[in-house]
């Protein structure tokens, strides 16, 4: 008589006799030696990756650059309540340390001050440069009459600490008081929510314009037979291989106002005089969506390949109708491919910087700008890396939420 039990392949008894013969020491050190041909990858994205990314963050937290260069000054001024002036010991201890400190130091001191008080860096500069020949308060004071003024010593009290939350703040478009109260910054300077909101505004408009575009595109290539289907794919892999700022500037020259978009338009008839194309959110949204339709096309395709289309066929068997078969049949299988695709085309588009820059105007700037900004022009790294953290931490929040619904609709499908 058979038995009713399937028998088990030759090579997995095998393997399991084999496992079973190990000693534990043996059979501890397989899954060691398997993981160890990962290390190398491993250390290598530690080191040339993590690394540089988390030291750049690391910069909107930790400001050490006046606790290093006036350390005596440092531990008075936070020892101080402050109110009205420090005593002579704080006076005494700026003093020496200015003569103890070398230039490069205190000039990087000195701009660290300088976001705290416009001006302060030309003070401390020349402070320094007098004060082998200063003593006490008074000396200090006959330098500059600034330094008889309790605000410059507060400053001087708030960039003290190695750790502040300065950074953070402005980067929240709000600012520390001067009585040490956290409220929101003027006017002229809350910018950064706005900007954060135009980023991921824009980063959405984009993802979902490539999404309505590419799955036709990915529908068409997956049905079509292999030789054309190897051909389309070839023509949508194109653009990875032209440099970016080439295809962006292409773009330039296409939308603007004598380009080739607006002079095929007039000569038609269509316009009587040409479309505002460039320099405008228009412009940065057709370069977006031409340079992440790709991003969006092949994981629709990798997924749409591997679907049977006796699904279908099946769907309409029992008579569902067209629109019908495809929302209830097809969209849910299809529906990894959407989630992969969009996730990863909105990541992408919300840290680009320079296709923006080249078709955009100044109101459409997106946050990698900023940092760009304040790490390439002003030298502020502690503000850039907190725009970083910030927009690092909206992008986290906005895939944590995506990555909910994505898993609860793949159990609603698989249910």
């Amino acid at each position: 008589m058979l038995s009713t039990s399937r028998a088990k392949p030759c090579a997995i008894e095998r393997a399991e006799e084999a496992v079973s013969g190990l000693t534990l020491p043996q059979a501890l050190r397989a899954p060691i030696s398997r993981y160890g041909l990962l290390l190398p990858c491993l250390l290598f994205m530690l080191g040339l990756f993590v690394w540089p990314i988390l030291s750049l963050l690391t910069g909107g937290v930790h400001s050490p650059e006046v606790s290093q260069a006036l350390p005596q000054t440092s531990r008075a001024v936070l020892a101080w309540n402050g109110q009205g002036l420090p005593d002579d010991a704080a006076f005494e201890a700026l003093i020496a340390d200015l003569r103890a400190a070398d230039r490069r130091a205190v000039a990087e001191a000195g701009r660290r001050l300088n976001y705290e008080i416009a001006g302060y860096r030309a003070l401390i500069l020349k402070t320094a440069a007098r004060a082998a020949s200063t003593q006490g308060r008074a000396g200090l004071i006959a330098i500059d009459p600034k330094w008889g003024e309790d605000g410059y010593w507060l400053a001087l009290r708030r960039a003290a600490s190695p750790i502040t939350p300065r950074y953070l703040l402005a980067a929240l478009d709000l600012e520390v008081r001067p009585d040490g109260s956290i409220g929101a910054a003027p006017q002229d300077n809350a910018i950064f929510l706005g900007v954060l909101g135009r980023t991921l505004w824009i980063s959405l408009v984009v993802t979902v314009s490539c999404l309505l575009l590419a799955f036709p595109v990915a529908y068409h290539i997956a049905s079509s037979s292999p030789r054309w289907r190897n051909l389309l794919l070839l023509l949508v892999l194109l653009p990875f291989w032209t440099s970016l700022l080439v295809r962006t500037s292409a773009w330039v020259v296409l939308l603007q106002d004598n380009g080739m978009i607006n002079s095929v338009l007039l000569r038609a008839g269509l316009i009587e005089t040409p479309l505002r194309l460039i320099f405008n959110r228009t412009g940065v949204y057709i370069s977006f969506i031409h340079v992440m339709l790709p991003l969006m096309v092949l994981p629709l395709y990798s997924v749409m390949s591997s679907i049977s289309k006796e699904y279908l066929r099946a769907a309409f068997s029992l008579g569902a109708s067209g629109p019908r078969a495809f929302f209830k049949v097809y969209l849910p299988l299809v529906w990894p491919g959407i989630w992969s695709g969009t996730l990863l085309t909105f990541v992408v588009c919300s840290g680009y910087y320079v296709t923006p820059l080249l078709v955009g105007g100044n109101t459409d700037q997106m946050m990698s700008y900023f940092i760009a900004f304040y790490t390439k022009q002003t030298v502020n790294w502690g503000l850039a890396a907190a725009l970083a953290i910030i927009l690092s931490l909206a992008i986290l929040l906005v895939t944590g939420l995506y990555a909910l619904v994505g898993r609860r609709q793949t159990i609603v499908v698989k249910g």
